[in-house]
Order: C-alpha cells, then sequence, then structure tokens
C-alpha cells in the first residue's frame, strides 16, 4: 500500500469512524456521533491508519479505571489490575488482507508495553461466528479466558487475553 501512516485519532477523523464502524456493525455494538465523542474522551489509545489522506481502520482501546460501560470491558476489570482492553478495531473493506489491522495491533502492543499494561484484553463473536478475528487475534497470542452472553442474549463473545511482550 502506498503512502499508510498510523496517527493518534483526532475529531476530524469521526465521521470516516462512524462509517467504518456502520459498515462493520454487525460485528461491533454502534456507535452514535455523541457516543464516539464520550469513547474517545476516555480512551487510552485510539488511532487511525490513513492511506493516501483518507482513514482506512482504527482501534479503540481502554485501559483499567476506565468509566466504561460495556459488558465486556468490565468482565475484565473485574479479574485483572492491569491491562489495555482493545473496544474495538475496523479495517475498510477495501483494506482488508494488507496489514492494516497487523499495523494496528503491532502499534497497540507497543503502547500497551510503554504504559505498563501487563496484559492486552479483547473479545470477538463465537455464536454467531467471527472465524477471521479468531484467526487474527491466535496471529498475536490471545488465548480465551472465559465466554459470555450479550447483546441481550443475541451473541456470546470468547474474552481473550494476550501477554505484552516483556511484561509477567
Amino acid at each position: 500500500m502506498t503512502d499508510v501512516r498510523i496517527r493518534d485519532a483526532q475529531a476530524t477523523d469521526f465521521d470516516a469512524i462512524l462509517a467504518l464502524n456502520e459498515a462493520s456493525v454487525s460485528l461491533l455494538s454502534p456507535l452514535s456521533p455523541q457516543r464516539l465523542t464520550e469513547l474517545h474522551a476516555q480512551a487510552a489509545l485510539h488511532r487511525v491508519v490513513e492511506r493516501d489522506g483518507e482513514v482506512i481502520g482504527f482501534l479503540l482501546a481502554f485501559r483499567e479505571g476506565a468509566d466504561y460501560d460495556s459488558p465486556n470491558y468490565r468482565w475484565f476489570a473485574e479479574r485483572y489490575p492491569l491491562f489495555l482492553y482493545v473496544d474495538r478495531v475496523v479495517v475498510a473493506d477495501a483494506a482488508r488482507g494488507h496489514g492494516v489491522g497487523a499495523l494496528l495491533y503491532r502499534d497497540m502492543f507497543e503502547f500497551a508495553a510503554a504504559s505498563a499494561a501487563s496484559l492486552v484484553t479483547c473479545e470477538f463473536d463465537v455464536d454467531p461466528p467471527n472465524l477471521a478475528s479468531e484467526r487474527f487475534h491466535a496471529r498475536f497470542g490471545f488465548r480465551e479466558v472465559g465466554r459470555q452472553w450479550v447483546a441481550d442474549g443475541r451473541k456470546q463473545v470468547s474474552l481473550q487475553v494476550a501477554p505484552v511482550e516483556g511484561e509477567d
């Protein structure tokens, strides 16, 4: 890919982030402009990948202690004292399979190590299954530590952790 760069998300990126989220909403929770503004303000890490001036992916993550009402985030907060929780990572359809997600995850793991997070946590759907996300996370060393039903019982997620390199 030509001219790809990763950087901190800014309010001027929100329209593109909302459009990317909406395109993958079957695998994520919906985002309104107000909710994105709230999450951005609380996020420990909110990064975008830009190609030729266009946002083609983003990652939103929270540290322990955030005032975040996600049932998956709360599940990890009840069990782990130090962690970085990946709330969502989204890559544009046209950019999938070109390393954009891996670029965001390598950047996120570097951030986790630099901020003394011992674990990175996340979840992905297992009912209905999201096999692409399962394979992607396995490549980064994630393992299942639990499951729970969310979205009023419409989805079951696999709760995952991966150690941060250089941490216990």
